[in-house]
Parts: C-alpha cells; structure tokens; sequence
C-alpha cells in the first residue's frame, strides 16, 4: 500500500506574535539554528522509507511561500501536490481534502500519514519507528494517532488515555494537579495532532460523524482547477463549496466519537513550539540561565529569553521576561505568561492593525518588498525580485510611484511605454497608469519605491494580468 504524507500547513501561530504574522505564519519563522518548521517537517516525511510523493494542504496565499521552503530543504525524488485552501476551515476540512484526493489518485487503500507543519522532532529514528507502526495499524482499518510520551506535567495540551494501544478517551487541556496524576499514571500521553489512516476507512468516519464536510469537500475537490507550479502539481479546491464547510478540528469531527482508535506512544524529542517559551528551548543557555539571538547586552539579568533582529538589546537587572524585538514590533513578557502573548495578537487583529497581518519585510511570489519609512502621504519601500520574475499588471487609484534601481536590470510597463532601466536610473508612475515591473536578468533585481498619495494602503491595487494567477 502506498504511503503518503500530508503535511497539513494553517493557522496564524498568534502565540509566536511578533515574529509569527498572518500573511508570514509560525510554519515559516526561520529558527534559532537556521532553516524553518515547515522546511524540516518536509525533510522527515520524506526521510520516511518508501515516500516518493508529499501531499500539503494550505491557504492558496501561502503556496509560493510553502515551495521557497521546500526548494530549500531539497530532497531528490519527492514529488509535491498542493491542495490550496481558498479560505481556513481547521483540520477536519483539510484532512477530508487529503483524503479525497487521495482516494481519487491512490484508491481507498492508500496510508496518509497526517503531519502538521510547525512541529519539531529531535530523534527521527524514533518517529519513523513510530510511523512504520501506526501503518501497520491502519492497514487493519483502524484510525492511529501518536501519543508523544509526557516529559513533565504540562497544562498546555490536551491528552490520551490508552490501554495498551487502545484509545480509551480524548482529555481536554487539564489544571496542573491533574496532569501530576496523568504524569504518573503512565496511561496518558500528549495529543501530538499527527495520525495516520486508510483514505477509504477516514472517508467511511466521516460519512458516519462529519457528513456535512463530505458535503461541501467533495464537490470542492470534484470542480478544483489543476495546475503546476514548477515541476509540481496543484490542485485549487472551489470556494463556493469550500468555504461552506464546517469549521472543527478532526479531533472533534471524528476521533472523540469512533470506535476502535488506536494510539502509538512516541518519544522522539517532540515539540509544538507553541509559545515563546517552547521557541527559547531552541537557544543554548548562559551561566546565568539566559538564552539570546542577536545583538544582546545583559546585565545582571537572569533567566531572560531576548530575540533581537537588527538593533542591540540592553536587559539590566531583571530576570524571567521575554523580549522579542522586530523592526516594527517589540513583545515584553513575563515568561510564565506567554501563552497569553495570543490575546494580544488577537486585539490587534480586532483593531485591523498592519501589525498583525505583514512584516516590514513581505514576502510575495516574485520576490520581497521592505518597507523603509512611511508617514503622512508617503511611504518608501525596498523592493527585490527574483530573476525571471515579475510583478502583476497593476494600477492604483490614490496613489503614484517612483522607482530608482539600485542594482540589477528592471524591464517596466509605464502607460504605453516599455522600458529598461539600469541602476541609479528611474521612472515615475502617475496615479492610475498601468504599469509593470519585470525582473529579466540572472541577479535579483533591487529598487526604491516612492509611494505618494492620499492612501497607501496595500488594498489599492487592480490587476488586469498575473502569472501567479492573482488578477
């Protein structure tokens, strides 16, 4: 039987604010040691035995930044699908896609092994052991998840109660005497969120549980516009029926109500990063029990986690913060509150803040553009795209542009005019003319952006033409 990864790739990682966006989400934070968590997620499932192809499910907004991650950690022979998600609808709707689509490609008998893309896994010898357990379960039709082996009594996730490796119940995220009694009884393990099944037998639950994401899924799939982003396949699910679809976690869908789950333990060095407490782990510590990146100063400090990404840090005289410092957002914390760092993300979010969505630096299919300085009526942007890349053809209502090229060549629709620009040489854009920027050469394009107008925001764009399919 085949065997086939689903690397499942959502959710806005508020927990992780600043660093974590919702246009740039935890799964693409570059980590202490370099490299990202969906980059390392893709490597283990492709390190498994017998894996040749790695399905991902995700919002069709990400898929550009999902295939720089993986070009990154590239791993010979794999073939990737992109199953793109118009809008979010949790892990019960992404899993329904996966296993449609794998029915239709593999049959009902294809194994997915259902992997979320922010976690981390220290001892990989150990996971895939695990894996090649959990598929011998579901050949035999059952539905297995990973129980990950509790380290300490931890209030932060939910569990498993087994006997043996019969799944007895789902337990909630309990108060910390609870987890002592969990701890000890060696009958409980932390909810990893990964599993592994038969496409036909997860399809079989969810015709029985969650019929109502059946009803939406399949005629998303059935309709979904196939494509190819390089050397590899896409598959873009229709929104009409997509978005319909029940929001709900597969836990709640499925697991917490069929018969017959089963559940292999694991301790393989396994990590959510789920806060930023999970996320200073990563960092070695000091003689004084501080972990840093970047240009930090401490100063009789202790037990501080600073992150500091182009300015210097100065910590005097106080111990147990975290201090996430980016160029347009500063998180200080105490460090027993960091799960709380998600109801800030979310008042941001409520108040429509830029904060909460972008960085300074975005990241876009063609490349990445930084915004350097804005105020009233102006904003000025650092622009690089990638060669052979370019941008859509665009306008904007209230604003006009300047472009100066600092290095590389720039080919530029302006009105009626196409042009080549070299560097220290420019063009202006008037407000309302059509325009396009191209990168031809084999090094990256750089320019300076001028924005100059009554709005600035990045909404004011019409796109009459776009090879990344945006207009």
């Amino acid at each position: 039987m085949t065997l086939v990864p689903v690397i499942i790739s959502g959710g806005a990682g508020s927990r992780l604010w600043p660093l974590s966006r919702e246009m740039h989400p935890k799964p693409f934070i570059e980590l202490p040691d370099g490299g990202t968590l969906i980059g390392r997620t893709y490597r283990r499932a492709a390190a498994i035995d017998g894996v040749g192809e790695i399905v991902t499910v995700t919002n069709r907004e990400f898929l550009f930044l999902t295939a720089d991650a993986y070009d990154e950690a590239p791993v010979a022979g794999t073939r990737n699908t992109y199953l793109l998600e118009p809008v979010g609808r949790d892990t019960a709707a992404a899993v329904a896609l996966a296993s449609v689509h794998a029915a239709e490609a593999w049959g009902d008998d294809a194994i997915l092994l259902v992997l979320p893309a922010d976690h981390l896994v220290a001892d990989e010898g150990a996971f895939r052991s695990a894996v090649s357990r959990a598929a011998e379960l579901a050949r035999s039709g059952k539905i297995v998840t990973f129980g990950i082996v509790p380290e300490r009594a931890e209030t932060g996730f939910g569990y498993i109660e087994v006997d043996g490796e019969t799944v007895l119940r789902f337990v909630e995220k309990p108060d910390f005497a609870t987890a002592e009694e969990y701890l000890a009884s060696g009958r409980h393990f932390w909810n990893s969120g990964m599993f592994c099944f038969r496409a036909g037998t997860m399809l079989q639950a969810m015709a029985t549980y969650c019929p109502e994401i059946l009803e939406h899924v399949k005629p998303a799939v059935a309709e979904a516009r196939n494509g190819r982003h390089g050397d590899h396949a896409t598959r873009e699910v229709v929104r009409e029926h997509f978005a319909a679809t029940p929001a709900i976690s597969l836990d709640y869908a499925v697991m917490e109500k069929a018969e017959d789950i089963a559940c292999v333990p694991v301790s393989c060095g396994w990590s959510d990063i789920g806060s930023w407490a999970a996320m200073a782990e990563l960092v070695a510590a000091d003689a004084d029990g501080n972990r840093a990146t970047g240009d930090v100063v401490l100063e009789e400090a202790t037990d501080c986690f600073v992150h500091s990404e182009d300015r210097l840090v100065g910590l005097v005289g106080v111990s147990d913060l975290l201090v996430i410092d980016t160029p347009d957002a500063l998180l200080v914390s105490r460090k027993d509150k960091a799960q709380h760092v998600k109801s800030v993300f979310a008042r941001l979010k409520a108040q429509g803040h830029e904060v909460s969505k972008l960085h300074r630096r975005a990241h876009r299919p063609w490349g990445t553009y930084t915004v350097l300085e804005e105020g009233d009526r102006f904003k000025i942007k650092r622009i690089e795209v990638k060669p052979g890349h370019r941008l859509s053809l665009q306008a904007h209502h209230h604003r006009a542009e300047h472009w100066v090229v600092v290095s590389g060549t720039a080919k530029v629709v302006n009105g009626d005019q196409e042009i080549l620009l070299s560097t220290n040489q420019s063009t202006y854009i008037p407000c309302g003319h059509r325009h396009r920027l191209e990168n031809p050469g084999i090094l990256p394009l750089v320019l300076i952006e001028v924005q100059s107008g009554e709005y600035l925001g990045e909404d004011d764009i019409v796109r009459f033409q776009d090879v990344y399919g945006r207009s």
